[in-house]
């Protein structure tokens, strides 16, 4: 599959359980190339001018579980071969290998995750990697998806786990990047190539201690109420741990409700913003884009980085959204 790369090559994917089961079964696959992975800057959705510089040094780049913006992927392409792999929204970068479903009109219930997308991709047997990638971007909510609960059921009972199990494999993988430690998610990967038993994730010191911490802030956080703004709840944060859609999924999975959280504590000038809908929200994801934010997500998922001065109009323009029928 990756015949034709040659010389040094990075792989730059997502620092969430999707983003390192990602990386981890492509790592695999690169075994023979002169590869090494890393993660943007955690909670940024692209790539600042400083690792442009860094990472234009390679000959190929691999992009994985990140919809990075079109000026960064050409920049890079302009030295590299770049492959990207994604199931985000987001416009067909034509110029390079954009393999993505999902954006070429695909049913995005069939692509549940990247790391799902590069193990078909590559033939791979069904693995722990292409599910937990899979459960760490859908949780309990993808046993609502027939086809998916299935062959996760199937998997759990193969290897005589729980679902609940591997919820908790996704949580200690996920911890390291909530807790602001970017060395931590590059070298994970690494981890469950040389470690890939269950056992040996579950039984991780470190993760486990740092979900212990988390834990602790998230339900300091949720005891905190919450406004209901025409039946939209919204709920402001203030956390330096990256814990916004975390916070925001336990939120409107436990309502059943639009919700929309907002940290004021991750950035100095800019905020955090994560909404999950029960409607098609791309139109407000194009909308975060047009008025320049970093702004991504999926069809009942917005995530965005805005600007402290311009975050209450967006707040204004989401609401007004959800107002209409």
């Amino acid at each position: 599959m990756f015949n034709d790369l040659q010389g040094k090559g990075l792989l730059i994917h997502h620092w969430d359980a999707d983003g390192i089961s990602s990386a981890r079964i492509l790592l695999k696959s690169l075994s023979d190339k002169n590869v090494i992975n890393k993660t943007p800057k955690l909670g940024n959705y692209y790539l600042t001018k400083i690792e442009l510089n860094e990472y234009s040094k390679y000959d190929f780049v691999i992009i994985a579980d990140m919809s990075l913006p079109e000026n960064n992927v050409l920049a890079l392409a302009k030295n590299a071969q770049i492959m990207i792999f994604d199931h985000h929204l987001g416009k067909e970068i034509k110029e390079v290998f954009h393999h993505n479903p999902i954006i070429k009109g695909e049913n995005p219930d069939d692509y549940p995750s990247a790391s799902w997308i590069i193990n078909e991709y590559l033939k791979n047997p069904i693995n722990l990697f292409s599910i937990l990638g899979i459960v760490g971007d859908h949780e309990q909510n993808i046993q609502k998806n027939a086809r998916f609960s299935m062959i996760i059921n199937e998997f759990c009972a193969k290897h005589k786990i729980t679902f609940k199990d591997l919820h908790k494999m996704v949580y200690l993988l996920d911890s390291n990047y909530k807790l602001g430690d970017k060395d931590a998610v590059e070298s994970a990967p690494k981890f469950l190539i040389e470690h890939d038993g269950i056992t040996d994730i579950l039984q991780h010191k470190k993760w486990n201690n740092n979900l212990e911490e988390l834990d602790n802030e998230i339900k300091k956080i949720l005891s905190i109420p919450h406004e209901e703004i025409n039946g939209i709840i919204v709920k402001k944060i203030h956390t330096p741990y990256n814990i916004i859609s975390t916070v925001t999924r336990k939120v409107a999975w436990d309502s059943g409700k639009n919700t929309m959280v907002i940290n004021t504590g991750f950035f100095e000038h800019e905020n955090q913003l994560y909404v999950r809908s029960n409607k098609n929200i791309e139109s407000m994801i194009q909308r975060g884009k047009s008025l320049g934010f970093k702004c991504g997500g999926k069809k009942e998922v917005l995530g965005a980085i805005i600007p402290n001065d311009q975050t209450d109009s967006f707040i204004e323009e989401i609401l007004t959204f959800f107002s209409k029928k």
